[in-house]
């Protein structure tokens, strides 16, 4: 019939068109199509409720402390409200009824709640085979109830704060801070310490405090992943039950972080240089991961030194960044092309150099050889090792039999005295930081840790690398028009506004604002 209909169309002859016929509804009497029912909508609906015997209003369990449910029987699991993984999690509650009613779930959204209600409302959408097949569809709304109960993990520590199964004992035997600040920028960026139950600092560290075992073992793989250490594990029993023949334990895991820092010059050695090739022995540390890279500023030879081979063989530096010293460049003279040595561009120079603080008082001028010859312009700053007027007692640099030290290592270009203009001023970011109480003894000298924090935020600037691996956030305060150009000389080095993450709404969160530190 369809093919000779076709024909019939091509030929150009008259097409009868077949036309729906409608019926009256066997309730209300109205026009409509037919339908297995014979009943339009309203009376259908009127007639069948498919919602009969479904589940409106259910219980979830709700840990007021951690913001998760109990997913049962005893796993507990962390949920935003109106994710889809909350609606996810609440319409597998609901499953289990539908299926038994024989209804298709076909649709379902969350309903605006006031967040303090303790209610999450969904509204649902079935469909359901009615009456000589007619599929009737009709939307209902379930409400969940929230019931307050602690989860296992937040009932222990509610009722003892101090009853931690595992505790991190994270120490570096040097006299500043800064690897902690951003050994803390690592952990909050990947999540490191999120199961900890207390974080606590101390004089020469942090320590973690965790409710499980696996935990603080996770931590400690994660910290030998991002630094060279070196950790030792121990446990003390606290209870036992013979008759279940149950043991339970508390762990400590002590991890210490090589003293080793950047910028600092070391005097490695013999047996050290020579099977690193006879590089130095006077080096400099440009990096720290989890190992540690070493360069030769008067040769720009360098090398990488894993945590197995510097323990094996441990040594200190022979001086730290806090003794670095200001010096003023009078001349600069390229003697090599410039190179890249693990994305970082050097160039060796020599350079002639005078201390500042030797400005009015001497003639002192100093001739060394140095590293940053792509940096340094005559008139320049930067801050460098006085050799010349140190007083050393290293026991490796003692084994080295005439050993002829230069005058002064200069490691990095200073910017301070352009600093001083800014000085006072926002800047254009800022970072987060973990929530940790601090220790009695670790209070002794806050001058210092801000002192420190401080240049730790210069490093940042300066040092494109270190922000490779942290996040910087956007900060509300900061106006542009409140920083001045500099016009004279070089710019400062800044983070550029294309790095920078938005601040999550952390400026609306007074808790999380608390936690910010400029």
């Amino acid at each position: 019939m369809f093919g000779s209909s076709g024909m019939a169309e091509e030929a150009g002859m008259f097409k009868v068109h077949q036309t729906i016929g409608s019926v009256l509804c066997c309730k209300c009497g109205i026009p409509m199509q037919p339908n297995a029912a014979n009943m339009c909508v309203k009376c259908l609906r009127s007639e069948v409720d498919i919602t009969e015997g479904l589940l409106k209003r259910l219980v979830l369990v709700h840990c007021p402390e951690c913001e998760s449910y109990l997913q049962p029987p005893r796993s507990w699991v962390k949920l935003q409200l109106e994710s889809k993984e909350l609606l996810t999690f609440c319409l597998k509650k609901l499953q289990k009824n539908l299926n038994s009613n024989k209804v298709r779930l076909v649709h379902a959204e969350f309903i605006w709640t006031e967040p303090h209600s303790k209610r999450v409302k969904v509204r649902v959408k079935v469909q359901k085979e009615v009456l000589n097949g007619a599929i009737l569809e009709q939307s209902y709304p379930v409400e969940y109830v929230q019931q307050e109960h602690m989860c296992d993990s937040c009932t222990r520590v509610q009722a003892n704060p101090d009853q931690w199964v595992a505790a991190v004992q994270l120490r570096q035997h040097v006299s500043h801070r800064r690897t902690f600040f951003y050994l803390e920028q690592l952990i909050l960026k990947h999540g490191a310490a999120a199961s900890a139950i207390r974080i606590k600092q101390m004089e020469q560290g942090i320590d973690f405090f965790f409710s499980n075992r696996s935990h603080g073992v996770k931590f400690v793989e994660f910290i030998g992943k991002v630094a060279p250490v070196k950790s030792r594990h121990d446990k003390q029993l606290v209870s036992h039950d013979p008759k279940s023949n149950n043991y339970n334990y508390k762990y400590t895991f002590s991890v210490e972080l090589s003293p080793i820092c950047r910028e600092d010059l070391i005097c490695l050695p013999p047996k050290v240089a020579v099977s690193l090739g006879n590089i130095g022995p006077i080096v400099i540390c440009t990096k720290v991961t989890n190992s540690i890279a070493l360069l030769d500023p008067f040769t720009l030879r360098h090398c990488f030194l894993d945590a197995d081979q510097y323990w094996r063989t441990s040594f200190k530096s022979l001086l730290t960044s806090r003794q670095l010293v200001e010096y003023i460049v009078l001349d600069v003279e390229v003697v090599s092309s410039e190179v890249t040595i693990g994305g970082t561009k050097y160039r060796l120079a020599d350079a002639q150099v005078a201390r500042v603080s030797d400005f009015g008082k001497n003639d002192t001028i100093f001739n060394v050889k140095t590293h940053l010859g792509h940096l340094l312009n005559p008139g320049d700053y930067a801050l460098g090792y006085d050799l010349y007027g140190a007083n050393s007692n290293d026991m490796e640099l003692d084994k080295y039999r005439g050993l002829v030290l230069p005058e002064a290592v200069l490691i990095k270009k200073s910017y301070e005295e352009k600093r001083q203009k800014k000085r006072g001023k926002p800047r254009a970011w800022k970072l987060k930081s973990l929530e940790m109480e601090v220790d009695d003894k670790a209070r002794v000298d806050q001058d210092k840790m801000v002192s420190e924090y401080e240049q730790f935020l210069k490093d940042l600037e300066e040092n494109p690398d270190m922000r490779f691996n942290i996040s910087l956030y956007r900060n509300a305060e900061y106006q542009p028009s409140e920083m001045a150009s500099v016009t004279d000389g070089d710019e400062l080095p800044s983070v550029p506004l294309e790095e920078l993450l938005a601040d999550l709404d952390l400026s609306e969160d007074e808790d999380g604002e608390d936690n910010m530190m400029e």
